[in-house]
C-alpha cells in the first residue's frame, strides 16, 4: 500500500521531532532543560481553573460551529483594548491557532497557489501549506539585521500570476521580531496592489517590547477584504491545551466560506471555550505580570547566550523566542547529540534546530530557536549546559 504525496511530502516538527530522545534521556534520570517549546511555565489564571472547578453542566453539548456567542462577544471587548473594531460575526472560534491557519488557508488557496512567507517561519505554516496543496515561497531575512521585514522590492520579485497570499506573524515565531506600523503599511500596499490575502498571525500581541502601541493588520485602512487574522489565547493566558483560537475577518464572504469548514468539523471544545471567555476577565494585573516576567527573562536569556564564545543573539523585540547562531557545523546534529550524549551536572538542555524554520536549502544549519519559557534560575542552568556543551561538541567550527 502506498501512503499519499501529501503524508510523505508532510515534514516532521523541528519543535518536536527529538521528542523521543529528550524522553530517553528523562527516563534515565537525566535533567532536561526544555527550550524547544512554547509552552510556559507561567500559571495559568485561577479565575480560569475556576472555570472548570465550579463547572455546573449536567451535558458537555456541542457548540455552534463559530463558537459561544458569548465568548465571541467577550472577544469584541478584548479586540477593542488594542483600538481594533470588530463585531462577533467577524470572528469565527477555531481549535486553536492551527486550525485558524489551515481553514484560512483552505478557504483563500487553491491547490498550486503559491504563499508567500518571510523566512525563517513557524515551522507548521509549510505543513499546513502542504495539506492544502500550496507552495511556500520565502523571502530570505537576515539574523544580522535581527531579521527585519525584506524590502518591498524583493518581496514583488516573489510575486507571480500563481501568487495568493503573504502570510507573516507578528510578533514574529521563531525571531521574535516585531513589525514597524511602517513595515506593515508596506505589506498593505503590496497586497493592494497586487490583489493578495494578508494572513497575520497575531498570536503574540501581548508580548511587544518596543514601547510603542500594538499596530494591528486590522488598523490599516483599505484592506478589509484582504486581511485574515489568526489568534490564540494559548500564550496570553498559559492555557495551551485547552486549544481555542480564533480567525478574524472583515471580508464577510471569507467567513462564510470558512464556516462550511467549520460545521464540517461540527464545533470547538467546549471547556476550552468556557476557559477562554473567563481567562478574558483576567485582572490586568496578571497581564502586566506576564510581560514584565518575559521582558526579564529574555533580556537574562540574550544577555547569556551573547556571552557565550562563538554564540549570537539580536535582541528579539517580541513573543517569547529568539533566533541564535552556534559555532556548530549542523545545529540538529548538535541538539540530538546534547540529548543522547552529552551530560553536564546530570543534566542536558533541549532546543529546536532553526533548519526547520527555513525552506532555503542550508539556511539556518548553525542555528536554533531557543524559547525563554523557562524560570531564570533554570534558563541560568541551561545556558550553562549550553556553554559546556559547545566546548566538547566535536563539531565545533570556531
Amino acid at each position: 500500500m502506498e501512503l499519499s504525496q501529501r503524508a510523505i511530502a508532510f515534514p516532521s516538527s523541528p519543535i518536536r521531532k527529538l521528542a523521543p530522545y529528550a524522553d530517553e534521556a528523562k527516563r534515565n534520570g537525566v535533567h532536561v532543560y526544555q527550550l524547544n517549546i512554547g509552552q510556559p511555565d507561567i500559571k495559568t489564571p485561577q479565575c480560569a481553573i475556576d472555570a472548570v472547578r465550579n463547572l455546573d453542566r449536567t451535558v458537555l453539548e456541542y457548540s455552534p460551529s463559530d463558537g459561544f456567542l458569548s465568548l465571541r462577544r467577550k472577544l469584541v471587548g478584548y479586540y477593542g483594548r488594542f483600538g481594533i473594531k470588530l463585531s462577533e460575526d467577524e470572528i469565527i472560534v477555531t481549535t486553536g491557532g492551527s486550525e485558524a491557519v489551515l481553514l484560512a488557508f483552505l478557504t483563500c488557496i487553491n491547490p498550486g497557489d503559491e504563499l508567500i512567507v518571510p523566512e525563517p517561519f513557524y515551522a507548521n505554516y509549510r505543513s499546513f501549506a502542504i495539506a492544502a496543496g500550496a507552495e511556500v515561497k520565502p523571502v530570505p531575512t537576515s539574523i544580522e539585521d535581527g531579521f527585519r521585514l525584506p524590502s518591498v522590492e524583493a518581496i514583488e520579485e516573489q510575486i507571480t500570476p500563481r501568487s495568493r497570499a503573504i502570510l507573516i506573524c507578528n510578533p514574529n515565531n521563531p525571531t521574535g521580531y516585531v513589525y514597524t506600523k511602517e513595515e506593515m503599511l508596506r505589506l498593505r500596499d503590496i497586497v493592494r496592489r497586487h490583489n493578495l490575502f494578508l494572513f497575520c498571525d497575531e498570536v503574540y500581541r501581548e508580548f511587544t517590547y518596543t514601547g510603542e502601541p500594538y499596530f494591528s493588520s486590522l488598523h490599516m485602512e483599505g484592506v478589509d477584504e484582504n486581511v485574515v487574522v489568526i489568534d490564540s489565547v494559548s500564550k496570553r493566558y498559559s492555557e495551551c491545551g485547552i486549544r481555542i483560537g480564533c480567525i478574524c475577518s472583515r471580508n464577510r464572504e471569507l467567513l462564510a466560506a470558512v464556516m462550511k469548514f467549520c460545521q464540517a468539523r461540527l464545533s470547538p471544545p467546549l471547556l476550552g471555550q468556557i476557559v477562554a471567555e473567563a481567562s478574558i476577565d483576567v485582572p490586568a494585573s496578571y497581564l502586566e505580570g506576564v510581560y514584565d516576567e518575559y521582558i526579564d527573562r529574555r533580556n537574562f536569556l540574550i544577555q547569556g547566550l551573547n556571552s557565550i564564545p562563538g554564540v549570537y543573539s539580536p535582541m528579539p523585540m517580541g513573543a517569547f523566542y529568539t533566533v541564535a547562531a552556534l559555532p556548530v557545523d549542523d545545529s540538529e546534529k548538535f541538539c540530538l547529540w546534547c540529548l543522547k550524549e552529552f551530560r553536564h551536572n546530570g543534566a542536558t538542555v533541549m532546543m529546536a534546530p532553526a533548519s526547520g524554520f527555513y525552506t532555503t536549502p542550508g539556511a539556518g544549519r548553525n542555528q536554533v530557536r531557543i524559547a525563554y519559557v523557562l524560570n531564570k534560575e533554570d534558563m541560568a542552568k541551561a545556558l550553562d549546559c549550553l556553554r559546556h556543551a559547545l566546548e566538547q561538541y566535536p563539531g565545533r567550527t570556531v
